[in-house]
């Protein structure tokens, strides 16, 4: 990827889950059905009814089962797609606990990579000696999603994930990709109380930059809705505390992502409907914004070298990202900060409250933060 150049909700997640069953979307069947291995949790006790491999008028692909799968990557250039899971209540008064899932977008199919039958939770205490301990998977929201290859092994992955739950915090974890993916839970960065971290990206020597959507003991989502300044980008580094990164307030600071050589931060300005990037190289860090038109979420690198985002479309009337107003994915040349739309739908689409948008192949992966599915768009 060409990411240098000398210098990306858990009220939300709380709204009425659209069903996935085809009278709902006039759906056509298609030939790729929907498989949940039987040897993971399934969800199917307390997830609304679901249809294999559905379409709409928008020319939108689904894969349905996946409950609030606010987040999507893929690991290295393989079939396999992690996917976070936000936790929530449903439309029938139930309600799901977070998971991370792992889908073949190759088959079109679906398990429960974490925490599944059978957990592994080992804390690696040189890294992570500040973790009170083990992760509750009993009571944690999986969020913002963050991936780093090691060293010396392309097929072993660090996952971090943004938490909520019994704990506000960064979770770690370690993804062994070869053939069957498999994952192991080793430690966790505590967050501040006062914050809602939201997205996440991995700096070179471990540590991280995250992004603050909000203070819930503050304005709250109405303070973003509102176009407050409502958070900024925290900072940590292993050993060390973690810290606000100076310049980056913003109104609902969402996605993030970074250039290879950590001199530019890209953040999602969820509230402003805009995207900023910020230049690391002075302090207080400089800012260029440009402007979207949509509530952009979660912001990934394509291979391209630009960045893909996805939002709710913003009206006059409607500052988003809940007004039914149907939604798009922008691509944003990094060099210019210049942005253009590459799809979406409107607002008689089956999917909406869209949170991600990743290029896997020729293929747009879309992922929402209230809902039971992921959608599929051809690539323009």
């Amino acid at each position: 990827m060409l990411r240098s150049f000398n210098f990306i909700i858990s009220a939300m997640a709380l709204a009425l889950l659209v069903s996935c069953s085809d009278s709902s979307d006039s759906a056509i069947q298609t030939t790729a059905p929907l498989r949940e291995s039987a040897a993971t949790d399934s969800i199917a006790a307390v997830s609304p009814p679901v249809s294999s491999g559905c379409i709409d008028a928008a020319n939108i692909s689904y894969l349905c089962g996946i409950i609030n799968g606010e987040d999507i990557l893929q690991l290295g250039t393989s079939p396999w797609l992690v996917v976070s899971g936000m936790n929530g209540e449903l439309s029938n008064n139930l309600t799901i606990n977070g998971k991370i899932h792992l889908v073949n977008s190759a088959e079109r199919s679906f398990s429960v990579l974490f925490p599944g039958a059978n957990p592994v939770l080992e804390q690696n205490m040189e890294l992570f000696a500040g973790c009170p301990g083990p992760l509750d998977i009993s009571n944690f929201s999986s969020h913002g999603l963050a991936l780093q290859t090691q060293e010396g092994a392309p097929e072993r992955y660090r996952l971090y994930m943004t938490s909520h739950g019994a704990r506000e915090a960064v979770e770690v974890f370690e993804i062994d990709g070869y053939v069957q993916p498999t994952i192991k839970w080793i430690g966790c960065v505590p967050m501040p109380a006062t914050s809602w971290t939201n997205s996440l990206v991995i700096l070179g020597d471990g540590g991280f930059f995250a992004t603050q959507f909000m203070d819930p003991t503050g304005s709250g989502m109405a303070g973003v809705t509102a176009g407050e300044i409502t958070g900024h980008v925290f900072e940590w580094h292993p050993g060390g505390e973690v810290t606000v990164l100076a310049g980056t307030q913003l109104s609902g600071p969402n996605g993030i992502v970074m250039t290879d050589d950590e001199r530019y931060l890209f953040v999602a300005a969820f509230g402003t409907h805009a995207v900023a990037r910020f230049d690391l190289s002075s302090t207080p860090a400089t800012k260029e914004m440009v402007d979207l038109g949509i509530a952009p979420d979660n912001i990934r690198w394509s291979n391209d070298g630009t960045l893909y985002t996805a939002g709710g479309n913003v009206t006059a009337t409607c500052a988003g990202p809940n007004c039914g107003t149907g939604w798009s994915v922008f691509e944003i040349v990094p060099y210019t900060m210049t942005a253009s739309r590459l799809t979406g739908v409107d607002e008689t689409a089956a999917m909406q409250g869209v949170s991600s948008a990743v290029l896997v192949n020729d293929e747009i992966w879309i992922g929402t933060y209230s809902g039971d599915r992921l959608g599929i768009l051809p690539k323009p």
